[in-house]
């Protein structure tokens, strides 16, 4: 009886859930006349394949695509360098404040980005990286949320093992490196993977920064598509369809890391 119930209910939350995403794809094979006909077209007669190709000539879309991942991979790879960093700094050593510290940092968390959005842009404008590559990246080189993340997972590692390796002359770095750094493997894949895909589809903090063509990221490019009294859906679909493929291939990749990290987390 209760599996009677649950599975209709548990299809019906996926077809929920999956929906829009399939009406996204739809859209972007419309043509102009299927979605100004007056009456939504689930399943269009002529799939309008040409919206791919229509969509890089219309815009400088090839851009957009190397500046998203620029800002993106630039973000990840500096959250790779400095959230597991100071996760170690914070689980493994004893200092005077630590716990302040730590505290501090993470309320952060609660703290929304539109209240912290003024005066990042008021200091970015005052560095002149208003619509450069740094303006958009640097400020979000680490997260409250990946040093929390990666403290967490670095706080089972023995102590003794990493006595041993300062006993026997290894610097911090050292000891980072050789004997931190090898047992976050599945952590390091999920945080970047997460990392990824939010910086991937940012939209807020470019649209504040940019201010040229050439420096939008797919998110805010796709703007080019939506005038005062026009808007091309069928290519704004489009481009939401070619947005979704990277973090969808990368989710492909690192999967099997990020199951491995969440069955981890839920072992402790």
């Amino acid at each position: 009886m209760g599996k009677t119930i649950i599975y209709p209910v548990l299809a019906i939350a996926v077809l929920l859930a999956v929906f829009p995403f399939f009406y996204m794809v739809s859209l972007s094979l419309q043509s102009d006349a299927d979605i100004f006909g007056g009456v939504p077209i689930i399943f269009p007669e002529v799939l309008q394949v040409s919206n791919y190709v229509d969509i890089w000539e219309r815009a400088p879309f090839a851009r957009f695509i190397l500046n998203s991942f620029i800002i993106a991979g630039g973000i990840t790879a500096l959250h790779l360098i400095f959230d597991p960093l100071i996760g170690y700094v914070f689980a493994k050593m004893d200092f005077p404040g630590r716990r302040f510290l730590f505290v501090a940092t993470l309320s952060t968390l609660m703290l929304p980005f539109f209240i912290r959005l003024v005066p990042l842009y008021i200091l970015t404008a005052q560095m002149g990286w208003l619509n450069t590559y740094q303006g958009l990246i640097v400020p979000f080189a680490m997260s409250a949320y990946g040093i929390f993340f990666m403290r967490q997972f670095i706080l089972p590692i023995p102590d003794e093992l990493i006595d041993a390796a300062r006993v026997d002359g290894a610097s911090e770095i050292r000891i980072f490196l050789s004997v931190v750094l090898p047992q976050l493997k599945a952590p390091l894949a999920t945080l970047a993977l997460l990392t990824f895909v939010f910086q991937f589809n940012e939209f807020l903090w470019p649209l504040v920064v940019v201010s040229t063509t050439d420096m939008r990221p797919i998110t805010t490019g796709l703007t080019l598509f939506n005038q005062e009294f026009f808007t091309q859906w069928n290519l704004t679909a489009t481009g939401g369809v070619i947005l979704f493929l990277p973090s969808f291939l990368l989710f492909l990749v690192t999967q099997r890391y990020f199951i491995r990290s969440v069955m981890l987390t839920g072992m402790k």
